[in-house]
């Protein structure tokens, strides 16, 4: 004869999980109301009073924020100096894009293709080294080598070539009196900061690549060059524009760097940050604030439909 199995009596620990196996949608249910509670409330909420104020205005002799619905304030964008912010970073955002997609393509192919075991170890470890240093730290420690004074100044005067700096800094618009002082030194510094996100992503799509099809294309006679722009490069076009995602949004609302290098222009975060601080006119910002959200929705529809997403 068995023995009959008692269940064990248990307290409002158990109890609670015997419901929770009962009931597993109550449980997935409970784990998903917070982060959504912080979503809706928290973000989405603070989105939606950002945007609504931007259909307010501003009372130009009192300085106070008119409650009434208008589109006065995007009406302003238009004018000559605001938009030149808008294209200022919209042109910044492209070109440290292409910049960073450029440095990051032969790196992360050879990673894909040559790096093994340790080897590859030691390419994850020095691609994420500069994350686990501060932010802040990094902008400060280009400001110093980008300095008149500074390491590269030093080392064109060295090798003789200063007159090749003093003849990039003299380039109209780019340039300015040292590379930190310059759309050069903001480009750079750009650059060294979000390469990280387009050489990951890239790498992951290069992965991916099928070693017999670079093979076969050689077997068939094609040049290097020509494997890479027919084999090669649409295959890893997908990782690109995964990190292009990052690159072109971090650039497009930082507000740091071009505060710490470059000159007194002023980017989309510098305008935001200013207008809601110091000049105190919140729509204004908030409608500045709209620009990169339009711009990003419609670069991650392009993104997805070109297959980025599944280079994440």
């Amino acid at each position: 004869m068995t023995a009959a199995v008692i269940p064990l009596e248990g307290g409002f620990t158990r109890r609670l999980s015997d419901i929770f196996f009962r009931r597993p949608s109550f449980l997935l249910l409970l784990l998903l109301v917070p982060p959504l509670l912080w979503l809706g409330i928290v973000y989405l909420g603070a989105l939606f009073a950002l945007l609504l104020h931007s259909f307010y205005s501003i009372d130009e002799f009192s300085g106070l924020i008119v409650y009434d619905f208008t589109l006065a304030t995007y009406g302003e964008l238009l004018r000559l100096s605001n938009l030149d912010v808008i294209i200022r970073s919209l042109v910044m955002s492209a070109a440290v894009t292409i910049g960073c997609a450029i440095m990051a393509l032969p790196i992360s192919y050879y990673a894909a293709r040559y790096a093994k075991g340790k080897w590859k170890a030691v390419f994850y470890l020095l691609i994420m080294l500069p994350l686990w240093s501060s932010y802040l730290v990094k902008v400060y420690a280009w400001k110093l080598i980008l300095a008149k004074e500074g390491i590269i100044s030093w080392l064109a005067a060295k090798l003789h070539l200063t007159w090749a700096l003093d003849g990039l800094l003299a380039i109209p618009v780019i340039g300015g009196p040292s590379l930190s002082f310059s759309y050069i030194g903001t480009f750079l510094v750009f650059c060294y900061v979000w390469l990280p996100f387009m050489i990951l992503p890239t790498q992951a799509a290069l992965e991916r690549v099928p070693g017999n099809l670079i093979e076969a294309s050689a077997d068939l006679g094609a040049e290097p060059g020509q494997t890479f722009r027919a084999v090669i490069l649409p295959l890893a076009l997908p990782g690109l524009i995964a990190g292009s995602i990052f690159t072109f949004s971090l650039t497009l609302g930082d507000y740091i760097i071009p505060q710490i290098i470059g000159n007194s222009s002023f980017f989309l975060g510098q305008a935001v940050y200013t207008l809601q601080g110091t000049a105190g006119n919140i729509p204004l910002a908030a409608a500045f604030t709209v620009v990169p959200i339009v711009v990003m929705l419609i670069y991650l529809a392009i993104a997805k439909r070109m297959g980025a997403f599944d280079a994440l």
